[in-house]
């Protein structure tokens, strides 16, 4: 006996392997491309511009009235929530990875990481004062969000 995957793909894909129920997770997929004709299928193009672009205050403002109470876990908040809050207390966010955030203070700069199991903070040495090495702080998301907020600008 056999099954046979065949997953929603888009029309250029489609499945070449079949499973035996002896060990279906080591099987891989194979895929292989369909002939397309870009003569009659022309690419198109879709530009989709998001509210927060058209207005990027109105949006944080709108996730800033939705906060629950300082005196609330962390965890309590939307990710929305604390995305607003974070740029609120002046942190812009990565290009690059969305979960990492940057702040520049007079008498210090830091990177906040949202990480799976605790907010991170790390003060860097490479901005003003005098740290001689990056400080690393943890926070989990059990604290609330004033204790938070009060311990990161606390600075290093």
């Amino acid at each position: 006996m056999s099954f046979t995957i065949s997953p929603l793909l888009p029309s250029a894909l489609t499945p070449r392997h079949t499973l035996k129920p002896s060990c279906p997770l080591l099987q891989p997929y194979h895929y292989h491309h369909l002939p397309i004709s870009h003569k009659h299928n022309k690419p198109k193009s879709l530009i989709i511009i998001p509210r927060a672009a058209a207005a990027p205050g109105a949006v944080n403002d709108e996730w800033l009235s939705k906060l629950p109470e300082k005196k609330k876990p962390l965890y309590s908040h939307s990710l929305p929530c604390i995305e607003a809050w974070l740029k609120s207390l002046g942190f812009y966010q990565s290009g690059h990875d969305r979960a990492v955030w940057f702040v520049e203070r007079s008498d210090w700069h830091a990177q906040l990481s949202l990480d799976v199991t605790d907010l991170h903070i790390r003060y860097l040495k490479t901005g003003p004062g005098n740290l001689e090495k990056d400080v690393d702080r943890r926070f989990s998301y059990a604290l609330s969000r004033e204790d938070i907020e009060n311990a990161i600008l606390g600075g290093p």
